[in-house]
């Protein structure tokens, strides 16, 4: 090829290299900018996070007592005095706190199945009762930064739900008493087996009989009582819990719909017996609609005096 050849492949070749440059540099300043959108949402969420703590340390009150007592089950439910001893041993110490880790899935479609990779963290503090979930569902496993951020809590009597992807726009922020506070009170409650002390009637636990594998648990917090239904297996264990009614966001709403958890693969911790995975579900008029299945992946206490 002569020089004038050359010239001429080289004229032809430049626009196509430099569409390929420019649309490189594009795609390339694309990812810089949604990896600092990323990093600028984790650093603002992580933030919100340490805030929700601290309220919930703050109105955190000291444990009443160090250590359960066996001799407090007599006149409750048979099928409640199996359960404490099948998962307590006499002279346990009584949880004041637990930080908790869940690895799982959460269901994003109401009517139907669309399943995304859920991790969590949460914070429990026994009284007042409270708690703060701070979960992360993957839109895309393909990119795990891409995500709900979600802040699910019940602080001094407030109930808090905030979804918001990236952790920066907000799909809904609910906040305050009534109903949003009296759904996450319940979420303490069904979830208390993973504490189980806080379960004894002197940690402010009413118990009543329904059957030989049923009975009723009600908590009171300052104006808020909440009552669940609970169902114990052959071992004595829990195998699931039940409110008639709990909240449920529908668009803008809160719709009061039956609630339920189911609790499986029972193991020890710090000399007490607790499920290690879960699942919950809605209970609609179209069936039983699981939304949540994790497994605890750590389990830290923290005990009374």
């Amino acid at each position: 090829m002569d020089r004038r050849s050359e010239d001429k492949a080289s004229v032809k070749a430049s626009p196509v290299a430099a569409w390929i440059g420019g649309t490189a540099l594009a795609l390339g300043s694309l990812v810089v900018a949604g990896i600092g959108l990323v990093a600028f949402g984790t650093s603002r969420w992580a933030i919100a996070t340490q805030a929700l703590l601290a309220r919930l340390e703050a109105a955190r009150l000291p444990a009443t007592s160090a250590r359960y007592d066996e001799r407090e089950l007599d006149g409750l439910p048979a099928p409640v005095q199996r359960y404490f001893r099948a998962v307590l041993k006499d002279g346990q110490r009584i949880v004041s706190a637990a930080t908790v880790e869940h690895a799982g899935h959460f269901n994003l479609s109401p009517a139907g199945e669309q399943w995304r990779p859920l991790t969590s963290e949460q914070r429990v503090v026994t009284r007042h009762p409270g708690f703060v979930w701070n979960g992360h569902i993957a839109l895309l496993p393909a990119l795990p930064g891409l995500a709900v951020h979600v802040h699910d809590a019940y602080i001094a009597g407030v109930g808090i739900l905030k979804p918001s992807v990236l952790g920066l726009y907000p799909l809904t922020d609910v906040h305050g008493g009534g109903e949003i506070a009296s759904g996450e009170l319940m979420r303490y409650l069904i979830e208390a087996a993973w504490y189980p002390t806080a379960l004894l009637p002197s940690q402010g636990v009413r118990w009543e009989a329904v059957d030989d594998r049923t009975a009723t648990a009600t908590l009171v917090d300052r104006t808020l009582r909440v009552t669940m239904q609970v169902s114990f297996d052959d071992a004595g264990l829990i195998r699931s819990a039940r409110f008639e009614a709990r909240g449920a966001l529908v668009g803008k709403a809160i719709v009061p719909t039956p609630w339920e958890g189911r609790w499986s693969d029972y193991q020890e911790r710090d000399g007490m017996r607790v499920p290690l995975t879960c699942e919950v579900a809605w209970l609609t008029p179209q069936g039983r609609k699981p939304y949540f299945r994790a497994t605890i992946v750590a389990l830290n206490y923290e005990f009374g005096p």
